[in-house]
């Protein structure tokens, strides 16, 4: 009989700057899972608003749960607080999200599954927009879109920084190589793709490693989202990497926008009518 295959402990680390409006909720779906995560990282970089004490209140009331709280205040960025909360982590694999991620409560089982696979170094997922209209056709209609855009990469697979985790072995193998991106030009996870690719490590796409997610991206203004969207070329471009196929996720993002802000819109307008209707 075949001995059933040992499942990796599974870290989630959560980069936090000012996000006092969603971090309770993104940690407590991490701490609500079906099966436990081995820790969950909050590093704060450098937050002027109540994130680090929310934080702390939910040590308070959960003091059994993995909850830690780093700070990272040597310098501002995305960059240097993720890899502080990716080089404490203690787990096997690390799960890297965002403070306004909300995972499913079947991540992290589905995130040990696909580590079973030893030649597996990393893994994403699709994401659920949680404060947008007709969320589940939102979430196949992003599922269809990554799966398309791995088609067109072939052995390129690209990992997503609102849902993506990392082997710690992979993790160390590219932790001096990445970008450290002072001027923030990049997007930071795109970087990690093309480091995992340029080293050989296998990156897989999960379709039931699902979390949730804001559109609140949207909401900036046409210029801002643009050079948001221009991050796609910019890091493509720095790495010297050639594939055309991986650039139409941009095209994408900028076809979506005024649609998306429509939906956002009338979700937020239709939200504070029941509000007011509640509150009468």
């Amino acid at each position: 009989m075949t001995a059933a295959p040992t499942l990796p402990t599974v870290s989630i680390v959560v980069p936090a700057y000012n996000e006092e409006q969603t971090i309770r909720s993104c940690v407590e779906a991490a701490l609500a899972q079906t099966v436990a995560a081995h820790e969950v990282i909050v590093v704060d970089n450098r937050s002027t608003d109540r994130t680090a004490e929310i934080v702390r209140e939910l040590q308070t009331s959960n003091p059994d749960a993995p909850l830690r709280l780093l700070r990272q205040f040597d310098e501002q960025g995305l960059v240097p607080t993720r890899n502080l909360g990716l080089d404490s982590a203690t787990g096997e694999v690390i799960g890297r999200i965002d403070a306004d991620s909300v995972l499913e409560p079947t991540w992290v089982a589905e995130v040990q599954k696909a580590f079973v696979d030893p030649t597996v170094a990393a893994a994403t997922g699709p994401v659920l927009y949680y404060d947008m209209p007709l969320r589940r056709f939102g979430l196949r209609a992003d599922d269809t879109l990554r799966r398309a855009m791995l088609r067109l990469a072939r052995e390129y697979h690209f990992v997503f920084g609102s849902n993506m985790a990392l082997r710690a072995t992979a993790w160390q193998a590219i932790r001096d190589e990445v970008c450290r991106d002072e001027e923030d030009l990049f997007h930071e996870d795109i970087d990690i793709s093309v480091h995992l690719y340029d080293a050989g490590l296998k990156a897989v796409y999960v379709p039931t490693m699902v979390t949730g997610m804001s559109a609140r991206r949207v909401e900036e203004s046409p210029r801002d989202y643009v050079s948001y969207v221009g991050r796609f070329d910019r890091t493509y471009t720095h790495h010297d990497v050639r594939n055309r196929a991986l650039r139409a996720p941009a095209w994408v993002f900028l076809a979506v926008y005024p649609i998306a802000k429509g939906l956002r819109w009338g979700h937020q307008e239709l939200a504070a009518r029941r509000a007011d209707a509640a509150a009468d």
